[in-house]
């Protein structure tokens, strides 16, 4: 009998996966995946390949701040219906539409300039690129959060991370392949082309119910407060202040509203959840390179078997919320992701050896795709639905913004106390998450 319910268990687990919102997230997932590269590693192999010197080429890097400032225009995205398209498609797909169409331009345009004659409308194009990116994944988060129960989430994400190293993929090893076989140009105009499969799903799939702006901010009590206090002043003016408060300012005091005290706990695990796996991220390729990987050894290892890896992690996270639940993952995918930079010291002390970069691949991706999909169910759990746009944008930023800043500073790290004391450090910066992890588990229960 126990063995038929836990036989039963996991056949509905599995079954989740067949429910067209988690089969959508996986297109969406390759949509969002999509542009990532394209406007960093991917251009700058471009630029290098093109004989763009090293220092111009670093400034680059800067484009990616617009990934981790999404929050600045969020409330815009979450509250502001696009005139006529609005009507047609609703405001998520409007804006996911927009977002795709932006990307696509962004690329063409790409395709026809040559580095390093144009590298300033090359940089313009890739800022529109990387803001429509941004865009879109503000978009897609509040369209998966609205688009089922909270149940269904995990999974959700699950497909999602499928879909977005499928992205990654295409727009890593494939877009080099194409432009070691035909040319750069080519490579980009492929690229554009493939922003048609979240073009398609966008216009095949439905807007996901939720309430008119109208009704939101009615529900409000500082918005109903704020036109009681103004109700004597201009209708164009009460409208805009209610719009303001109901946008930029609810979405904060609902979060705190609801968890109180807790909510600064929250933040503070949002922040450090990811900061060990972020700060190490810019020191792999150096490590593999000092010792004496080749560029071909490196790219199979950590693009095609790393990807590969990454999904079954994710998948692994997906089934396993569903089966013990969020909290216990949590803390798992926190221990994980703390625990595999270890395998980079053993790395590092083993020197060149394949087959032990092959383990450490393999273990860092899979904790990588295992505690992205469960930290994305988290993240969903915590967002109210009536700002999910706003709400996941700053959890999202706040998520990437600490690692990122440590990371600036790897290589001084590295320099001063070498490669296996930066990764034993790194690995010890995701204590703080363990505790809190464990915390966060007994208190759900």
């Amino acid at each position: 009998m126990t063995h038929d319910v836990a036989h039963r268990r996991w056949r509905d687990a599995l079954a989740v996966y067949l429910q067209a919102p988690v089969i959508t997230m996986l297109f969406l997932g390759f949509a969002a995946g999509l542009p990532f590269l394209l406007v960093f590693s991917t251009l700058t192999a471009w630029l290098r390949d093109a004989g763009v010197d090293v220092a111009a080429i670093g400034f680059f890097s800067w484009i990616g701040i617009l990934y981790s400032i999404k929050i600045a225009w969020a409330p815009v995205v979450d509250r502001v219906a696009l005139p006529g398209v609005g009507r047609w498609f609703g405001q998520r797909r409007s804006w996911m539409l927009c977002a795709q169409l932006t990307i696509a331009a962004g690329l063409l345009g790409l395709a026809t300039l040559s580095p390093p004659a144009h590298l300033i409308p090359i940089a313009g194009l890739a800022l529109l690129v990387a803001f429509g990116a941004a865009t879109q994944d503000i978009v897609i988060d509040a369209y998966r959060i609205e688009s089922a129960e909270e149940s269904v989430q995990a999974a959700m994400a699950s497909t999602y991370i499928i879909g977005y190293r499928g992205g990654l993929l295409a727009a890593g090893a494939g877009a080099l392949y194409i432009a070691d076989a035909v040319s750069w140009h080519a490579a980009y105009a492929c690229m554009a082309a493939l922003v048609g499969v979240g073009v398609i799903t966008t216009l095949v799939r439905p807007e996901p119910q939720r309430s008119t702006l109208g009704i939101q901010l009615a529900s409000e009590p500082r918005v109903r407060a704020f036109l009681y206090q103004h109700r004597h002043a201009p209708r164009r003016r009460r409208r805009f202040g209610a719009w303001v408060i109901g946008a930029i300012v609810c979405p904060f005091t609902d979060f705190f509203a609801r968890h109180g005290r807790t909510a600064l706990w929250f933040l503070l695990f949002i922040g450090l959840y990811r900061i060990s796996d972020l700060a190490m991220a810019a020191m792999a390729n150096p490590l593999y390179i000092d010792l004496g990987f080749s560029l071909s050894e490196i790219a199979n290892v950590t693009k095609v078997f790393g990807i590969a890896m990454s999904i079954l992690g994710g998948v692994a996270g997906g089934l396993l919320v569903v089966r013990f639940g969020l909290g216990r993952m949590l803390v798992v995918g926190a221990l994980a992701t703390a625990l595999t930079n270890l395998m980079f010291v053993a790395l590092a002390n083993a020197g060149h050896s394949f087959p032990m970069l092959i383990m450490t691949i393999m273990g860092d991706n899979l904790a990588n795709g295992l505690a992205s999909t469960v930290f994305i169910a988290f993240l969903s759990s915590l967002t109210s639905r009536a700002y999910t746009a706003t709400q996941y944008a700053l959890f999202s930023s706040l998520m990437t913004l600490p690692g990122k800043f440590l990371g600036g500073f790897s290589g001084l790290v590295v320099d001063g106390v070498g490669y296996t004391g930066f990764f034993t450090v790194s690995a010890a910066l995701g204590v703080p998450a363990v505790l809190l992890a464990l915390w966060l588990a007994r208190t759900q229960r």
